[in-house]
């Protein structure tokens, strides 16, 4: 299994594409001068205490001020405002908390009302960004995450990441990182620190403190609104979390990107140093590495499954549905039920993958081919499960329903990736929508695939664009010539000039229409 990262530098920004086994498994896109990243810690103040809502809207320079509820303040909130008081009065706060008297928890059952008022200011962390019609939502329990390491201030525990299973490595992490932390600083241990040594958790331990250190200097000259530590930017988050063993190449078009991600890994994973490479090709990058392809069929309404099934995705403001069907051109099993677990197990594969890429996030609907057996219905739960695993956001998946529904809720915390698939058609300008155009050559060659593997059909003919007509046949070893090698049959092609370019017909040897 190959793990390659790509990044494309744009005039507004960057994208960045997380590639497994040469599929798109993760797309993300980092605008410049995008605020109010997860993970930031601003100087906010607070405009509203709501009684109702045992919350609060806080001003962190957002056009909607942020949300913060009481349960978010988290028990040493107390702590964090006297310290915040400190730095902001200059009145000798130390970054290093050994000597800060830590105040008593407040009250998880408490009010609002009696701990913040109109016009406060408080340190506030971003958990989710503004999504749709909502601002951001905040926390004050601060956490700076690090390669193996999340940095915890105003606390002593040390808790270890669940996924990490082994009693004894448990404990070997928690003496570990009990005796080197420093005092009034908690540490979650993170899942990637299994079996690492105390150098490795010790120097990633210290650059938290580090990047803490500069945060308190920060804060001692903000004003209301200030960013005080700010999220490393997306390349680099992407790779805290993910890189491991298995990254085989990160490629990148822009110099400046290429040195600030060597620079990174250099920190992170000397070793790993040699896989940051600059691209200098001649086609785009996105282009060379099949990704904008890859974009235009994965993001559609539409997305189809290699056996012959398709998804529907449907997105709307309460959450999302997935409809899964059969199509015409399943795979033929033994009986109905055969094809459903056939492309029940390719959907749910395809479920987990879209999930992740769109970051699709809240309450997720699938509606399943109707199954009779009830290992059926374990066997595409289990499926699904273990294809998640690998997602980096937290997520519960619940059993198939009688009804053949399965009920799947994902960590929300950023708004959808949502690309534009759709394209002004060529015959209409623009008073109708057609799906993209990239996608044309791809759908034919499936169809002839199709007819020729499955149907054994003896001869077809295809009647065609001109356009596309020329982009089949030119060349010595064009497309049509290389299906002649591999079904030894020859397509007949025909250009037909009335036909829109995203338009074409099959025909059998006796000249009937092939229905498809």
């Amino acid at each position: 299994m190959s793990n390659e990262l790509i990044i494309n530098s744009t005039q507004n920004g960057c994208r960045i594409a997380l590639l497994k086994d040469k599929s798109l498994v993760e797309f993300h896109q980092e605008q410049d001068g995008n605020q109010f990243t997860v993970g930031d810690i601003y100087l906010g103040t607070v405009r509203k205490v709501v009684q109702g809502l045992n919350a609060a809207f806080i001003d962190i320079g957002y056009e909607k001020d942020a949300f913060l509820h009481y349960l978010d303040l988290g028990p040493k909130f107390s702590s964090l405002q006297a310290f915040t008081k400190q730095s902001l009065n200059k009145k000798n706060a130390s970054s290093k908390l050994e000597n800060f008297n830590i105040r008593p928890d407040i009250d998880k059952h408490g009010k609002v009302t009696d701990i913040l008022s109109r016009n406060q200011q408080i340190l506030v962390q971003v958990v989710k960004e503004p999504i749709s019609t909502k601002g951001p939502r905040l926390s004050c329990e601060l956490s700076i995450p690090g390669r193996y390491l999340v940095l915890v201030p105003f606390s002593n525990a040390v808790n270890v990441s669940k996924k990490i299973v082994s009693g004894e490595e448990r404990k070997r992490l928690l003496r570990l990182l009990s005796s080197i932390k420093p005092d009034n600083f908690g540490v979650i241990i993170r899942t990637v620190a299994q079996g690492k040594d105390v150098k490795e958790l010790d120097a990633d331990l210290r650059n938290l403190i580090d990047i803490w250190k500069n945060g308190v200097k920060s804060l001692k000259q903000a004003k209301p609104k200030d960013k005080v530590i700010g999220e490393m930017s997306k390349a680099s988050a992407i790779l805290r979390d993910v890189l491991n063993e298995s990254f085989d190449n990160i490629y990148t078009d822009d110099k400046e990107i290429y040195e600030e991600v060597k620079s990174y890994i250099k920190t992170i994973a000397p070793d790993k140093e040699k896989i940051v490479k600059s691209f200098n090709g001649k086609a785009k990058i996105f282009e060379h590495f099949g990704i904008e392809r890859q974009m235009k069929s994965a993001f559609g309404q539409s997305v189809s499954l290699k056996g012959g099934g398709y998804l529907i995705i449907e997105h709307t403001e309460a959450l999302h549905v997935i409809d899964v069907n059969s199509g015409n051109k399943s795979n033929k099993e033994d009986g109905q039920e055969a094809t459903a677990l056939s492309v029940n197990t390719e959907a749910a594969k395809e479920i987990a993958r879209q999930l992740r890429l769109r970051d699709m996030g809240g309450i997720i609907v699938v509606d399943f081919i109707d199954m009779k057996r009830a290992e059926n219905k374990r066997a595409v739960y289990k499926i699904i499960k273990d294809e998640m695993t690998a997602d980096r956001s937290k997520f519960t998946v619940l059993p198939l329903s009688k009804f053949g529904l399965m009920q799947i809720t994902r960590q929300r915390v950023r708004p959808e990736m949502n690309i534009t698939t759709r394209e002004v058609c060529p015959t209409c300008n623009g008073t109708g929508k057609i799906s993209a155009s990239i996608l044309v050559s791809d759908q034919i060659e499936k169809n002839i695939d199709y007819l020729l593997s499955k149907q054994n059909e003896k001869s077809i003919s295809v009647v065609l664009h001109p356009f596309i007509y020329a982009y089949f046949t030119k060349g010595l070893l064009s497309k049509r010539f290389k299906w002649y090698m591999k079904y030894y049959k020859w397509v007949n092609l025909i250009q037909d000039t009335s036909m829109a370019i995203m338009e074409y017909k099959f025909f059998n040897k006796l000249g009937e229409e092939i229905e498809l």
